[in-house]
């Protein structure tokens, strides 16, 4: 009110006049068109009418809300328009489906059921019911809940279902997730989320079509190096009133205007970032934000561009040399090459962009190697787009990184340097003195509804010319069709335009399965899961064929899941090259590994050497920790074994099967609990079997088992008659290895490492780094699933640590 332009004019005279401006801004209020505070059972708010419900505090509005050209959502925002005249939306119902300007509205239903109808169809809905009297209100702290009349109970509530806002007083858990808006103009879902993970941490996501990862907090460090703690259930944060933010990860701050109560909202950003903002004097002021590094937001310019930043200008993106804009109004989409990656290496070679770091995509690394050799690893691989080399301070060596997508550039600083692959035409053009003029800018696209209405009072005679013209059309058309199908041959697939997957895999038909591998005549192993073959693709790749037992899913429900495998890419996972889901067929094609499985390579004597075994062991590592916490939470490898742990020539580990268990079974609780055991028995988890939330700790425990297996060469999956004591019982893998670390009394000595070791390995184990495996292996199979590291942190302890038991 002390904005209002007559006011800021006049001050010395309107002090006076303030009790009648008051006023009157609350009369101007309590007068909006059709405005009121609750919605009664049996009633609705019509979007021609303009009709609102107006919180009693008057600073919230709920109803219908313009985002385009004749599309409204049924949201809820601050009254007070802002010093632009927008208003800020703090909720919305319909973000991804807007309604027509006209023959809209949003009914409370005799049964319970909150309505948002289209003029044509039903959008969306709360789906309650209730024999009580219900109304719909607005409440001070801007929650739109359903109650039953003279009760304080909530059936429903717009709190626990966010957008990309929140505001304070209002819990966020484990079941809600703030998604960020498209752009400025549009606001259906973007790329951004804020949920918490499965091991409890509040973590931000970008997700596109092609690519998903997470980047805050950053996903290098492990969780208690990024002041964050795993070890709680609760997942439970708030925001309240005074600007103080706590967490149950121990993500805990004050605003920059701690202390005093005012309008505040917690907001996902459209570019990816979560900020605070303080409602002052009809301005949003920004009081807290999570990442003051604005390039560092993975995908905020899209793919093959660069992010730079000035305190001037802000963030900028733009295309790198050799690229081009896909979309110069929108930069989320990125960039694509003026070329193609098809001509032989010869036609290939490289610019330097000092200090710029591409974040993940690593098709290969070598933590020693010399420039040449990374070049020519890069120039001999067709899918490789640049390399990165750097000086790694800590082994004293330079670490090469083979890059297979462009993603998250930006300008890091030393000691990162990347060498952009181009082809020698484009080498020549380029000149590093000169900026890159393709600019990309943020989206500006606006939402706009093309439907037409029908009209009521169109005349009796041409509404029955028109039904009967559709009716004898329809006839038409049945019959064509019939005729049609009749005596057309039947296909030998299936439509493949019925569900895309922007993944990048090839949709197999079961003819050419059938084909590649010679009518499934070599079998190269089999598990639970199904039966695998080695076949041939007709661009002369090998591959491995796994025709999956459980043929019940769905084909909608199926590609659904290859979508999320589909955007999984990492040097530690095998990589999919398509799919089958043709009648009762679903069938997965995988990369081919020359050397089979972990489990053959242990059986085999003096196949694999100590300092193979260790490196396997951080591959296998690495691989889960990815699919841990850079994924989509869900993704839970639950059998990991030595079976599913697959070697290329190199015996470069790579996990397989890795989301089986959730693309065979979709019946998992809303406790995070599976109904049934999963895994092999040797190397599960306690939890299974005292039917306790499965987390991805169940993992944790399998890959300890499967360590275990490497440095004893002896398996878990039976009892071991190891006479290590007259009186004592037989006992299993872990309890004889940790009788022996306690006989030792924790300082092994080498007596009890030769005991332990394998021996096939005794003459060639590096000591050192047995005990920090040992010591891993045995913390990843405590019994607590809460003493147990993550898989990022037994990353950081074999890659770092050179303590000893």
């Amino acid at each position: 009110m002390l904005n209002h332009p007559y006011f800021i004019m006049h001050f010395p005279f309107n002090i006076f006049l303030l009790p009648l401006l008051t006023f009157s801004y609350s009369l101007h209020a309590a007068t909006l068109s059709s405005s009121q505070s609750v919605l009664a059972q049996g009633s609705s708010l019509l979007v021609e009418k303009k009709d609102h419900l107006v919180s009693p505090n008057r600073l919230f509005t709920a109803g219908f809300h313009q985002i385009g050209q004749n599309a409204y959502c049924f949201a809820i925002w601050f009254t007070q328009p802002m010093a632009d005249g927008k208003v800020t939306l703090v909720w919305m119902a319909n973000r991804d489906e807007p309604v027509n300007g006209k023959q809209s509205k949003f009914s409370l239903w005799k049964s319970g059921n909150l309505v948002l109808r289209d003029a044509d169809r039903r959008v969306w809905t709360s789906n309650t019911k209730s024999n009580e009297p219900m109304q719909l209100k607005l409440l001070d702290s801007g929650n739109l809940v359903l109650t039953p009349i003279n009760s304080k109970s909530y059936i429903w509530q717009s709190f626990s279902s966010p957008t990309d806002t929140i505001l304070p007083n209002q819990p966020f858990t484990k079941d809600t997730t703030l998604t960020s808006s498209r752009s400025l103009t549009n606001f259906s879902s973007g790329f951004y989320s804020l949920y918490f993970d499965n091991d409890n941490v509040i973590k931000l996501l970008y997700n596109s079509d092609e690519v998903t990862s997470v980047y805050w907090p950053s996903p290098w460090l492990v969780s208690w190096a990024a002041g964050r703690r795993t070890y709680n259930n609760s997942r439970f944060a708030m925001l309240d009133s005074k600007g103080h933010f706590a967490s149950t990860d121990d993500l805990i701050f004050d605003t920059s205007d701690y202390g005093k109560t005012l309008p505040r909202r917690l907001t996902l950003d459209v570019d990816g970032n979560i900020r605070i903002y303080t409602l002052n004097k009809r301005w949003w002021s920004v009081s807290w934000q999570a990442l003051s590094t604005t390039c560092a937001i993975h995908g905020i310019c899209g793919p093959n561009s660069l992010c730079t930043y000035s305190p001037v200008s802000g963030r900028t993106c733009a295309c790198m040399h050799g690229y081009k804009a896909k979309n110069h109004s929108d930069s989320s989409s990125g960039c694509e090459p003026t070329f193609n990656f098809t001509k032989p290496p010869e036609n290939y070679d490289f610019i330097k962009l000092p200090f710029v770091e591409f974040y993940g995509f690593d098709s290969g690394y070598s933590a020693k190697s010399t420039f040449n050799e990374c070049r020519k690893t890069c120039l001999d691989d067709s899918n490789c787009k640049a390399f990165q080399f750097n000086f790694n301070e800590g082994s004293g060596s330079f670490a090469c990184y083979v890059k297979t997508l462009l993603y998250n550039g930006f300008y890091k600083g030393t000691p990162f340097n990347t060498y952009l692959k181009l082809p020698k035409t484009n080498v020549l053009s380029y000149n590093e003195n000169v900026a890159n003029q393709s600019k990309l800018e943020c989206s500006t696209s606006v939402i706009e509804l093309k439907r037409p209405y029908e009209k009521n009072s169109a005349n009796g005679t041409l509404k029955f010319m028109l039904w009967f013209s559709i009716i004898l059309g329809s006839i038409e058309v049945v019959c064509f069709l019939f005729f049609y199908f009749i005596t057309k041959a039947p296909s030998s697939t299936t439509t493949q335009a019925y569900l895309a997957i922007a993944t990048g895999f090839k949709r197999f038909a079961y003819d050419e399965i059938v084909k590649a591998s010679r009518k499934f005549s070599e079998e190269i192993g089999r598990g639970g899961g199904g039966i695998v073959y080695k076949g041939k693709l007709p661009d002369n790749r090998v591959v491995a064929i796994k025709v999956l037992h459980d043929a019940m899913q769905g084909e909608a429900e199926f590609l659904a899941e290859m979508s999320t495998i589909g955007r999984i890419n990492h040097m530690n996972l095998i990589e999919t090259y398509g799919y089958c889901a043709e009648g009762k067929h679903r069938i997965l094609v995988y990369e081919y590994m020359e050397n089979g499985s972990l489990a053959n390579s242990l059986s085999s004597a003096n196949k694999l050497g100590w300092q193979k075994r260790f490196e396997i062991a951080i591959g296998m590592a690495k691989g889960l920790s990815y699919l841990h916490e850079e994924c989509l939470e869900w993704v839970l490898h639950c059998d990991v074994k030595p079976h599913n742990i697959l070697l290329d020539v190199d015996y470069n580990p790579k996990v397989a099967d890795f989301g089986l268990s959730k693309l065979f079974h979709q019946d998992v609780r809303e406790d995070s609990a599976f109904s049934r055991i999963r895994g092999t028995r040797g190397y599960m988890a306690p939890e299974w079997v005292f039917n306790l939330p499965i987390t991805s700790k169940v993992d944790v425990y399998s890959y300890g088992m499967v360590v275990l297996e490497m440095i004893t060469g002896r398996s878990p999956s039976c009892d071991q008659g190891i006479d290590y004591d007259e009186t004592m019982e037989q006992k299993r893998l872990v309890d004889w290895v940790r009788v022996k670390v306690h006989e030792a009394r924790g300082n092994l000595a080498e007596t009890q490492i030769m005991e332990i070791l394998d021996p096939m390995m005794k003459e060639e184990t590096e000591i050192s780094q047995m005990k920090n495996l040992l010591r891993v292996a045995l913390q990843c199979v405590e019994e607590d699933k809460d003493a147990r590291p993550t898989m990022s942190e037994v990353v950081k302890i074999l890659l770092h640590s050179d303590k000893d038991y």
